[in-house]
């Protein structure tokens, strides 16, 4: 049977890159995406193809729609189409919201939420004439309850909420489903600039009393693109523990 081709961006992160490895041992043949971070993500997919797993490197900016053209066009020529999309890149900003620059608004919005219809405007054509497809998109908590020093961030994750709502009903009727992911707050690099104790506070604010891992967020990801998550779109699916 011919695997079914998935392309992951943002695989250079800490939920990227278990997102990577999880569809890898699914049995689908990844895309690894990366724009900055491509070492780390070719380091990733020779890594798992030397166990035997079928993942390949792409590159591009996806803040700009030429880019996201050319590899979105490349991919569905090389593999004959794509059966998922699951987009995960995307970068912050923390600060307090007039100090914010328009270039830094600009480069945030691009990345983290332009950069979604881009891709999809140029994969969800073949998925409709294919009347099969899965989408997912990562977004965050704080794109549904907002963060103090991260309006600009939340912003760009309720948009992916929103987009991804409408999507959903846009596109349900060629069989495609589109969900989205709401992470709480997960240890990856990006919690790198807390201290341990500021760590041991966001565990003690969670129900379960700990931190979540990439490995809870893949999980969901590799659900929501089998077969048992046929009848599920247009959702958003928190991974934060009881955060909220």
């Amino acid at each position: 049977m011919k695997k079914k081709t998935v392309l992951v961006t943002g695989a250079s992160g800490g939920i990227g890159a278990a997102i990577v490895r999880q569809l890898a041992k699914d049995g689908y043949t990844v895309l690894a995406h990366a724009n900055r971070g491509m070492n780390m993500a070719t380091h990733l997919a020779q890594e798992l193809c030397a166990t035997g797993y079928d993942v390949h490197t792409v590159q591009a900016d996806l803040s700009d729609s030429n880019q996201v053209n050319r590899l979105c066009s490349e991919a569905l020529t090389l593999y004959h189409g794509l059966y998922a999309l699951v987009h995960c890149a995307g970068i912050a900003w923390t600060g307090l919201m007039p100090d914010m620059t328009d270039a830094e608004w600009d480069r945030l919005i691009g990345t983290n939420l332009s950069s979604a219809f881009y891709l999809c405007r140029a994969l969800v054509p073949e998925m409709i004439s294919k009347r099969s497809g899965r989408i997912v998109l990562i977004s965050s908590i704080w794109g549904q309850t907002g963060a103090s020093c991260e309006v600009a961030y939340s912003a760009t994750k309720a948009g992916l909420i929103g987009f991804g709502k409408a999507l959903a009903r846009e596109v349900g009727p060629s069989g495609i489903c589109v969900n989205c992911v709401a992470p709480g707050v997960i240890d990856t690099r990006m919690m790198e600039r807390y201290t341990q104790e500021e760590k041991d506070d966001l565990a003690a604010d969670t129900a379960l009393q700990r931190l979540g891992t990439p490995g809870d967020v893949s999980g969901v990801c590799s659900f929501l693109l089998s077969d048992a998550a046929s009848f599920i779109t247009g959702q958003v699916i928190g991974v934060e523990g009881g955060f909220i």
